[in-house]
This record gives C-alpha cells, structure tokens and sequence, in this order.
C-alpha cells in the first residue's frame, strides 16, 4: 500500500471490532475509502463493503483491493506486469514535471513510469485489470518517492530509496468481491443499501487531492495547469471538499448523517480537528445513543520532524507528539461493540 496520511492501518483492530458482529455478507458502507485499508480489513471479516471516495486514485485502489476478486484475476494480472516491465523509458510531461521542475522521483525512474502509464493505455485493458494494473504502477512509485510520505514538498536532497529501480509486484488482493464507487458522500450515502457505515472523513483544511495530486493525476493522466513548488493540479484550488471548511463542515457531516439509512454508524474522527467531540455526538443522538471511544494515536508527519524555516534548518519543536483519534459508534448493537472496540490494545 501506498503511503498516506491519515491511514487507519494502525487502528485496524478497534475498528474492524465494532464490526465484528456483523453475519458474513452483511453489506457494509466506507464513504471516504482513502487507500481502503478499512474497507480491506471488514472485507476480510466476510462483509460485503462498499467503498466509496470522489477521488479518482482511491477509487481506482478500492477497484482492486474490494472490488476484484484476487483469486479470479491474479493469472492475469501476473502475465501483464510481466509485459510492462519490459516498457522502455519515455521521458516527456510527467518526467519534466515531477522529476525535473520538482524532484518528487529520479528523471530514470520518472521516465520508466511514463512509459508504463502510457503502455497500460494501449492495452486498453477492461475493469477492474486495468485498475489492479494502475494500483501496482502507484504502489511501486510509492517505493522509490523521495519525499516524507506527502506530495506537498519533496526532500532537498534525492532519498536512498529514489535511486533503486522502479519495480513492480502484483498488489496483495483478497479473495471475494465488493463494489466500488466515485461519487460525492452524501450522494452515496444516499444511494447505499445495506446495515452499517464507517465513516472517517476530512477534518481540517488540507484535503486529499493536494496531499496526493501526483496520484490523481498519474491515474488521470491528463497532464494538467499545475502550479507551485510541488507543481499540483490546479483543481487542488478549486475541488475543496466542504469538510475541508471550518465554516461548511458542520453542516456537510450533519447533511451526511441523515443523508444514510442504516442500522449502525460508525465514525472516526481526530480531536485535532474542526469537529468537536459534543458537536459529533449531538449529531449522532439523533439516530439513537451514542458511543465514544478514545484511541491514542501518533501525531502526523509534520509533528514528527518538528519546525523549520525556509532554510530547512530546525528552529522549533511541536507541543505534543500524540492525540486521539475518537470512535464514535451510533444504532444497533452500539454499546456492545463500542466495548469490543475499548478491549483491543493498540500500539501506535
């Protein structure tokens, strides 16, 4: 997987316990997938997951990792990595953005990407192949980045991993099928079916297109304006989720909430964030009591390495380097599964 922040990979074992309950094949709802690391491990549970972000590159990561059933594509799949990795480098506009105007990869690996993202257009391969096939082209230029694990700045000098050969390696799928969609939250919290939701949305200014736009846009691959240091997509500045507004989340996480018809919800939410825990939980009594488990959990990228001017040199250190994410669980069963939650130790 990827490397990304705000990855529930380390709290895996609180969340998937408030599902544990569910009967195999419950059908069960992730509105903001992310790199679908939830989705994955509810999957793994039995449930039917439906999984669910309005970007592009998440979408594309929940088509192979939910939707695809590995053990029915994985010969396949195989034989086409094989083929790309006799792709010759074509540097053009993705090596000259990404490696040259900003050094987010080495030129030699920048131009071995773009020759594979444009042979994986050629082989006009059908869904989800041809997502299985991106995912695994992002996974192993994820491994040979030279940044801290965000694409809103890249390492002044080139990191020991950007000089090793890009390499791909078939993504660890799982067995069985899901779904997967693209759509606005509320939209498919509207047109979902099923028992529970999880939800784990934005919750401060920084969104996720312009933490990952390289992402996006080697998924798009429609060379876009691009702008700045980090060159973004210039629909960083114009595709801003309301949960990205101090002003309109308020109202974006309560339209949502009644927008879902289930018996259970679930959400996951940073106490750093614009929500606060009495305002997430007024919204939640109205769909019964609710729930709340606190998680200890390690601060982002940024606090770990600490303040530094623009220079880089470091001329300050962050208050804390620890907060809580908080569980909320509403509906059906909550009180049970909450506890089952607070029961799982975590070390993160």
């Amino acid at each position: 997987m990827i490397k990304y922040l705000g990855s529930k990979r380390k709290l895996l074992g609180p969340i998937a316990a408030v599902f544990a309950d569910l009967a195999p094949g419950t059908r069960v709802l992730d509105l903001f997938s992310g790199t679908s690391r939830v989705s994955q491990a509810l999957k793994q549970q039995g449930l039917y997951v439906c999984s669910n972000d309005h970007n592009l590159y998440a979408h594309t990561i929940a088509r192979c990792y939910i939707e695809a059933d590995a053990q029915s594509v994985l010969p396949d799949i195989t034989e086409i990595l094989k083929e790309l990795e006799t792709t010759k480098p074509e540097p053009g506009w993705f090596t000259r953005t990404y490696c040259e105007e900003a050094r987010f990869f080495h030129p030699d690996n920048g131009a071995i990407i773009e020759g594979m993202r444009n042979r994986i257009d050629k082989l006009d391969l059908a869904e989800p192949i041809r997502s299985i096939v991106l995912v695994a082209l992002m996974e192993a230029a994820d491994r040979v980045d030279s940044t801290t694990g965000l694409q809103m700045a890249y390492l002044k000098k080139w990191a020991a991993r950007a000089h090793k050969p890009l390499q791909l390696r078939v993504p660890e799928m799982l067995n069985g099928t899901g779904s997967a969609t693209c759509l606005d939250a509320i939209v498919a919290a509207k047109e979902f079916s099923g028992s529970a939701a999880y939800l784990d949305p934005p919750y401060n200014q920084h969104s996720y297109r312009s933490n990952y736009h390289i992402w996006e846009t080697l998924i798009r691959w429609d060379q876009p304006e691009v702008y700045g240091v980090a060159r973004k997509r210039i629909d960083c500045k114009t595709e801003k989720s309301d949960f990205n507004s101090r002003r309109r989340i308020l109202s974006a996480f309560s339209d949502t909430i009644d927008s879902l018809n289930v018996d259970r919800i679930v959400v996951s939410f940073n106490n750093e964030g614009y929500l606060h825990r009495d305002e997430i939980e007024k919204i939640l009594s109205t769909r019964g009591s609710v729930h709340t488990v606190e998680l200890d959990h390690k601060r982002y990228v940024g606090a770990q390495i600490g303040i530094h001017n623009q220079s880089g040199k470091k001329v300050g250190a962050v208050s804390h380097l620890r907060n809580k994410e908080l569980l909320f669980v509403v509906g059906q069963g909550a009180a049970q599964t909450a506890q089952a939650a607070r029961s799982v130790q975590t070390n993160v």
